[in-house]
């Protein structure tokens, strides 16, 4: 896997993958060009789980019509400014069985999300599921 990061000026910056994909990363207060690095890796922590609960969800043959994770992190109060504890929130639609949301979940914090198991060296990784049927 390769990526890369361009400054462009100030504090925006362009970060391409070896796929062709681009992402900007605004590292201003406002961030209003695109988000900071480290809100891009939790938005990536949330991509990374919900691709494998999907997944999971889908092999077993439940019925889910949607999903949402959400993230809330809390991070160092000095540099480095690493995640401290994230609380990621499932909220899963359809009628998925509240065993099968549990098994997947629970795989893909401890066995399939790369991202999460990366994170969770650093900091307390929890969850809480929803169900909006």
């Amino acid at each position: 896997m390769i990526a890369s990061a361009e400054w462009k000026q100030g504090m925006i910056f362009e970060g391409q993958s070896a796929s062709g994909h681009t992402i900007t990363f605004d590292a201003t207060a406002e961030h209003a060009r695109g988000p900071s690095p480290m809100e891009a890796v939790l938005a990536a922590l949330c991509g990374c789980t919900s691709v494998d609960v999907v997944s999971i969800l889908q092999k077993k043959r439940e019925p889910i019509t949607g999903l949402t994770v959400s993230a809330t992190a809390e991070q160092a109060a000095a540099p480095p400014r690493i995640f401290t504890q994230i609380h990621l929130v499932y909220r899963i639609s359809g009628k998925v069985s509240k065993k099968a949301a549990e098994d997947a979940v629970e795989l893909s914090k401890t066995k399939y999300c790369s991202v999460s198991l990366m994170l969770e060296k650093a900091a307390k990784i929890d969850y809480s599921i929803e169900y909006a049927d």
